[in-house]
């Protein structure tokens, strides 16, 4: 669940429509982070991943019969998981935070079933509790909730179950709610003023679309609701009046006026649906202190012209804090096609002479517009060992945005002498964009002189993760569940889980990071993954297996598509493999994990992973 800001990109493909997220997910990434493009510039943030779902019908709460404690709720329907969410949004800097309840749900053990993310029709089962299927929800005249069930035990687009075609809507209101939607007379402006303050949003539009056709007339009327208690009426009002000619845009009043951080958003808003001049406003407003307001700025210079744009684009840039990524990616939209122009303002204000001298502030603005201008300075940042292996990956990835001679030459540099894991991620880069953006760059030849890739001398080896033995001792579940963990001895123990996994900055990146990953699970479910790898791959941790011409398996987790592939193997060797010595390649059916057993853990010891684990 995502707030939408205005022009965003979230990321469904490359900026070139090419390719998808898995094409370009980095080494390292989580499929959250790579499935958003969370790491590129120009992305939004993406807000709540929640995981694998069917997302349908939404609605906003703004008045109705479920009173105030609900106002301003973002109910969101997901029948994938049998849950209408309830979230109700709190700024954030220029964004919002997202915080997720299940709001109604026949669900609550989140056993879920027949949905896409777990194996669809294989996963469909009988059990009632996976049967609602919300595909809609709405706010009614009467100000209750109606939300839509259409009641299958399969969801996810592509297949029903249910031939008796059955449904149901429900009515959620506090007990004792009487329905009665407020009656309303349309030809009159008490009638469409009642219309207006509808919960319901077709209801309102009847009232929005007939006060506005009246015109003048309808000015006093509409700015009585300017001093409703509810923000959301006042808010209606507001981008109501500036419809309404020049005396409703005086009873609104000018953006600056207002009070309120969101009543200015919502006049500036309204401003701009009225097509009027905001450039004096937004001269102003680019200096509110509050980041929302700027964001709005920001975004409105997009298709202004640079003599009109710039001066109010560096004003909102000056204010940037180096952390709120909403702000940032406003100021980068709002300089689209006069990025140049405008990292040249600010480098000279912002910037210094020494680009090891940088702000973080200005840092992540030069990320954001990665102007070819930028390039040599970036790639002193990206090779700088007195920088942050996270300040140098991000001047890094400012570098593979750039297309430019001076910005790939720079990375084929890193690919060549960065330390191990910039290294990786620089020769990462190269290749991924051989065949995009700097496809005309005439990198191979470097590329083969360097020893960096050269397709016709690759050496290859295999790398096979171990069968599961049946000779092995087995450990119970229930069993390690029964015994006491220590997380000092288990801290021990979890250095045998780093041929795989990353921890604590050391491991390898095969199976995801366990930083934070026993968060918010039971010790079954730990137990579980730890015992019994192959009953639940994590999602964007499947194996591949490569089978080459020359009769060589490779079995690991593929970090690069296109050719060459790139994959990374138990112990985080990580190889390339030219496309033309792929006789073939495949899925795995089971883990790139080995069980407890086969690591020679006993149940005590699973215990006592368990125990370090829930530190992290």
């Amino acid at each position: 669940v995502s707030w939408v800001m205005e022009y965003a990109n979230f990321g469904f493909a490359s900026n070139d429509g090419q390719r998808s997220w898995q094409a370009d997910r980095r080494p390292g990434q989580t499929v959250a982070v790579a499935e958003w493009r969370q790491d590129d510039p120009g992305i939004a943030p993406a807000g709540d991943v929640y995981g694998g779902g069917s997302p349908t019908g939404n609605v906003y709460y703004e008045n109705g019969a479920l009173g105030d404690a609900w106002r301003g709720t973002f109910f969101a329907a997901e029948p994938g998981r049998n849950v209408i969410f309830a979230y109700q949004p709190e700024q954030e800097g220029a964004g919002f935070r997202l915080d997720r309840r299940d709001f109604m749900t026949s669900n609550p053990e989140g056993k879920w079933a027949g949905s896409d993310f777990l194996g669809g029709t294989n996963s469909v089962t009988a059990e009632i509790s996976t049967l609602f299927r919300p595909s809609d929800i709405a706010v009614g005249p009467d100000g209750a909730l109606y939300v839509s069930d259409w009641i299958d035990p399969r969801v996810g687009g592509h297949q029903d179950l249910d031939d008796a075609t059955s449904g149901a809507i429900y009515r959620v209101a506090p007990k004792g709610f009487v329905s009665k939607a407020p009656a309303f007379d349309p030809s009159t402006l008490e009638g469409l003023v009642t219309a207006l303050r509808s919960p319901a949003v077709n209801v309102r539009a009847i009232g929005f679309e007939g006060l506005k056709a009246r015109g003048n007339a309808a000015v006093a009327a509409v700015a009585g609701l300017l001093d409703d208690p509810n923000a959301y009426i006042r808010g209606r009002a507001m981008f109501l009046l500036y419809q309404l000619g020049p005396e409703g845009q005086k009873r609104a009043g000018a953006p600056d006026t207002q009070r309120e951080p969101s009543m200015r958003i919502a006049a500036y808003r309204a401003m701009r649906r009225a097509n009027l001049d905001v450039t004096t406003v937004a001269v102003t407003l680019a200096r509110d202190a509050d980041p929302g307001v700027r964001r709005e700025v920001a975004l409105s210079m997009r298709d202004q012209p640079e003599r009109v744009a710039l001066p109010i684009l560096a004003d909102v840039a000056r204010r940037f804090d180096g952390a709120d990524r909403s702000h940032l990616e406003a100021l980068g939209t709002g300089a689209t096609g006069k990025e140049g122009a405008l990292y040249d303002v600010l480098h000279r204000e912002l910037g210094a002479a020494d680009p090891l001298a940088w702000s973080d502030a200005f840092a992540w603005i030069a990320w954001r517009l990665h102007v070819p201008a930028a390039a040599d300075a970036l790639a002193l940042r990206a090779q700088a060992p007195r920088l942050t292996v996270d300040q140098r990956r991000r001047a890094m990835d400012a570098l593979a945005f750039i297309d430019s001679r001076a910005a790939s030459s720079a990375m084929v540099d890193l690919a060549s002498s960065a330390p191990g894991p910039l290294r990786e991620a620089a020769t990462w880069w190269v290749l991924n964009r051989l065949s995009n953006d700097w496809a005309d760059h005439g990198l191979l030849p470097t590329l083969k002189t360097r020893g960096i890739y050269d397709p016709e001398a690759v050496t290859l080896q295999s790398a096979v993760t171990p069968e599961p033995d049946p000779s092995l001792p087995t450990i119970a579940v229930g069993d390690v569940l029964a015994l006491d963990g220590q997380a000092a001895r288990g801290q021990d123990v979890v250095v045998r889980c780093t041929m795989c996994h990353a921890i604590q900055g050391a491991g390898a990146e095969v199976g995801p990071a366990l930083d934070g990953w026993a968060l918010g699970k039971s010790n079954e479910v730990i137990a579980t993954a730890i015992l019994q790898p192959d009953a639940e791959i994590a999602h964007g941790y499947g194996g591949t297996t490569i089978r080459t011409t020359d009769g060589l398996t490779i079995q690991g987790l593929l970090i690069k598509e296109g050719d060459p592939l790139m994959i990374r193997s138990m112990g985080g060797v990580t190889q390339i493999v030219p496309e033309n010595r792929v006789s073939a390649r495949e899925r795995m059916s089971r883990s790139l994990m080995m069980s407890a057993a086969q690591l020679g853990l006993t149940a005590q010891d699973v215990a006592d992973l368990i125990a370090f684990l829930r530190t992290r």
